[in-house]
């Protein structure tokens, strides 16, 4: 009998949970809306940015929106660009990149989609390490955001729990729950999907699979049912932690989705959309290096709004906003 109860009440809450954000959550399509009709980063000159600039990461720094955005020049090597900006919207760049591929995981292909995160007066950086074979998850930390020291590689390709292949887009929980750090991953299954894992710390550099199964998978037959990415550091709220993320179908047609896990047990999801709340529309997300995309990486919180940073078909980058939740 008490078995039995146990199952009804977590039952019972489970449809609270999904009834709760299903008519209070604002994470729909029709309130995202483009801040700009033109991307706000284009590619430029000959060199280093010349063939795309997309999949940014963005963080609030003595009162300036702080833009990382990942660069490529016509060999296809990556490299992390750095931007800044007073309103969010407008630009400027460095002349140079701040973080250039130099270790073996990272030599040819890059450093890419890089993700930000702050604790006390350090920021971590998480970012893609790929050497033209194997794609890794990796990890950098500093205290301006221009200078980085490297702590390696993080979650190792090939020797996951369930995902098998490359590991990549770590965004790490920006608050402590239950005495540990979480950060949910990409990982690549048996199957050749990607799909998202969840992995836990207690320095943020060490990092421990937290899962044997993914903790959001693929839906067959849907927009997230061949790649399940996790997007920006995700948003902790009072109902819940809010993940935005990338979603590709059979086509590799990649839309924004939301997942909203426990806060007290990230493991847990609580709420999933059945449909995606932003999609490709304009001609340059419809047209670029890849077709069809668009790909959220960033996020600062300004007055009521969340500003939400993406990559357009991998080469441009834009902005949309969306109304924080009363």
């Amino acid at each position: 009998m008490r078995r039995a109860r146990t199952f009804w009440f977590s039952l019972l809450a489970l449809l609270a949970a999904e009834l709760l954000f299903c008519s209070t959550t604002p994470w729909t399509h029709g309130l995202w809306s483009r801040l700009s009709p033109d991307p706000i980063i284009s590619p430029q000159g000959d060199g280093w940015e010349s063939a795309g600039t997309f999949n940014p990461a963005v963080i609030l720094y003595r009162g300036k929106f702080v833009m990382l955005y990942r660069a490529q020049d016509k060999d296809g090597t990556s490299r992390l660009g750095y931007a800044d900006s007073t309103d969010g919207i407008h630009f400027s760049r460095r002349t140079q990149p701040v973080l250039s591929p130099e270790t073996e995981y990272e030599k040819d292909g890059g450093v890419e989609d890089p993700r930000l995160v702050k604790f006390g007066d350090t920021y971590y950086l998480t970012y893609t390490g790929y050497n033209k074979r194997d794609a890794q998850l990796c990890l950098a930390t500093s205290k301006d955001l221009i200078h980085w020291q490297r702590q390696g590689v993080i979650l190792p390709a090939y020797k996951g729990h369930w995902n098998v292949g490359w590991t990549k887009s770590g965004a790490i929980v920006p608050e402590k729950i239950n005495g540990r750090y979480w950060m949910y991953f990409l990982g690549t299954s048996a199957d050749k999907t990607d799909q998202m894992g969840l992995a836990y710390s207690t320095d943020l550099v060490h990092w421990t699979e937290a899962t044997d199964l993914p903790v959001l998978p693929r839906r067959p037959g849907q927009f997230d049912s061949r790649v399940v990415e996790p997007g920006p550091s995700p948003i902790v709220t009072k109902d819940g932690i809010v993940m935005v993320y990338n979603a590709a179908d059979e086509k590799l047609v990649y839309r924004t989705a939301i997942a909203i896990f426990d806060r007290r047990d990230p493991r847990r999801l609580l709420w999933r959309s059945e449909q995606p709340v932003f999609l490709p529309e304009k001609d340059w997300e419809k047209v670029g290096q890849v077709p069809n995309v668009v790909f959220v990486e960033g996020v600062a919180r300004v007055g009521k709004d969340y500003y939400f940073y993406y990559g357009a078909a991998d080469k441009y980058i834009g902005v949309a906003k969306v109304p924080i939740a009363k």
